[in-house]
């Protein structure tokens, strides 16, 4: 009997032994098939007890930002011939222009300014991006260019009146398609001595409702001396005249952002040549302009200016670009909307009577007009002009 016992106990036992024995090769196996998930770039924290996982959100901000991709709309403001396509095609390295993308060898200058946009998603490395580029023909071409920039200054203020009326939407989109001017490059002619009047009337006048960012355009058309010289007397013009262009130093975030933007604010308006077109240099691809003289580097800093705007709106400032316009130039116009349009709204009398009381007392309600955050259904564009 004693001997029984003890046999059903050992069976008993290592009938356990191989239960545990296989729910750990079970489990081995699952951990190989499923392993922990765990995002790209993420460092396990196992070991630090005082670890919560707040920096996490920076992975996730970046996941979504990557899935929704990016918009960034420029518009290209200057007289004909001063390379305002080429530029923009040197920018992107890519046919980005509209005259790249829709090219009429008949094309004449307009007798009025015309607004042309055309976009392209562009994608580099996983990053998704929207580009616009706003191009105006017919800008300082005619004889008599007196208010030649209120056609682009109604076009900038109908994309923000465009988006405020998508904001103030009881049912309003969950993400609101942007078509808001993030930056105005303007082209000055590279005549080495001083601002045309067109030019400081043009900058003084949009600089209040959007991000205007100077070049001399042809820069290789200038000795040095002629540029540095040229340059120094546009920055006296711009401060004689009250010109505030990009980067505002007004909106410098902290003592760092300001160091930085002093520096870019000290070259401008950038002295840029655009080009193109690819040669070989010692062995190395460079976009370049060449003469009989030598090749033009573009992305060269000592032969151009181009590398640092090509910096300014792509690899360090575009969000600041982007938030700019939206907190300060956009913010301006919508605050003075809604103040113009409840103004508007409180002078026009009632046409209704009076409410009467019903015979139980209640009071009769009066249809009314309906409102979105005091913008009437009905509007005019008002003008966003100072």
């Amino acid at each position: 009997m004693t001997s029984t016992c003890s046999e059903i106990y050992n069976n008993h036992e290592m009938e356990n032994l191989w239960s545990e024995v296989s729910l750990s090769h079970t489990m081995s196996e699952s951990a190989k098939l499923h392993p922990n998930p765990q995002g790209k770039g993420e460092k396990t924290h196992g070991s630090d007890f005082s670890y919560v996982g707040i920096d996490a959100i920076l992975e996730q901000m970046r996941r979504k930002a990557m899935k929704q991709g990016f918009e960034l709309n420029i518009m290209v403001v200057g007289q004909s011939g001063l390379g305002k396509s080429t530029l923009m095609n040197t920018l992107f390295k890519s046919k980005v222009s509209r005259k790249s993308v829709l090219p009429n060898p008949e094309e004449r200058i307009p007798k009025t300014i015309e607004i042309k946009s055309i976009s392209h998603d562009i994608e580099e490395k996983g990053v998704r991006m929207k580009l616009t580029v706003i191009d105006t023909p017919g800008f300082g071409d005619q004889i008599n260019n007196e208010n030649c920039w209120q056609p682009i200054m109604k076009f900038i203020n109908d994309q923000y009146e465009v988006y405020l009326q998508e904001e103030i939407n009881i049912n309003r989109k969950k993400r609101i398609p942007d078509s808001r001017v993030h930056c105005c490059i303007y082209f000055i002619p590279p005549t080495g001595h001083c601002l045309r009047p067109l030019d400081v009337e043009f900058m003084r006048r949009l600089s209040k409702v959007v991000n205007i960012v100077p070049v001399i355009a042809k820069a290789d058309t200038l000795t040095l001396e002629e540029r540095d010289y040229f340059k120094q007397t546009i920055r006296e013009e711009l401060r004689a005249n009250g010109i505030d262009v990009y980067p505002q130093k007004e909106f410098d975030e902290d003592a760092e952002d300001r160091m930085i933007n002093d520096k870019i604010r000290e070259m401008i308006p950038f002295a840029v040549v655009g080009s193109d077109q690819e040669y070989q240099v010692n062995g190395k691809k460079i976009l370049g302009r060449k003469t009989k003289w030598g090749t033009i580097e573009v992305e060269n800093i000592a032969h151009c200016e181009f590398a640092y705007l090509r910096d300014l709106l792509i690899r360090t400032h575009m969000q600041n670009i982007k938030d700019i316009t939206g907190s300060i130039h956009y913010e301006t116009y919508r605050v003075r909307r809604l103040n113009e349009s409840n103004a508007l709204f409180s002078s026009q009398p009632s046409d209704h009577p009076a409410v009467q009381p019903k015979t139980n007392g209640q009071p009769e309600q009066q249809p009314s007009t309906l409102q979105a955050n005091g913008v009437a259904a009905q509007h005019e564009a008002l003008s966003h002009e100072m």
